[in-house]
């Protein structure tokens, strides 16, 4: 987060509104799911959070590459 300079508010926020793109049933670490989200500022971010047991963890989280999406929410493949 901090390489990326996305801040924890940031992140509550596009949690907060967000939808979830992808769900990830089989991570070796275990289920968790990308959302879409969008803060109060416009920006866009993907956010990858485990499922809650009991606490939901961020695993990971960025903007996501145009180069890499369409639309933020479909894979270029």
């Amino acid at each position: 987060m901090g390489e990326r300079r996305i801040r924890s508010h940031e992140i509550a926020e596009a949690v907060a509104n967000g939808e979830i793109i992808e769900d990830y049933r089989e991570d070796k670490y275990g289920p968790s799911r990308l959302i879409l989200g969008t803060t109060r500022s416009g920006q866009i971010l993907h956010v990858q959070c485990s499922e809650p047991r009991p606490e939901v963890i961020v695993v990971t989280c960025y903007k996501p590459d145009p180069d890499e999406w369409i639309d933020h929410r479909h894979r270029r493949r």
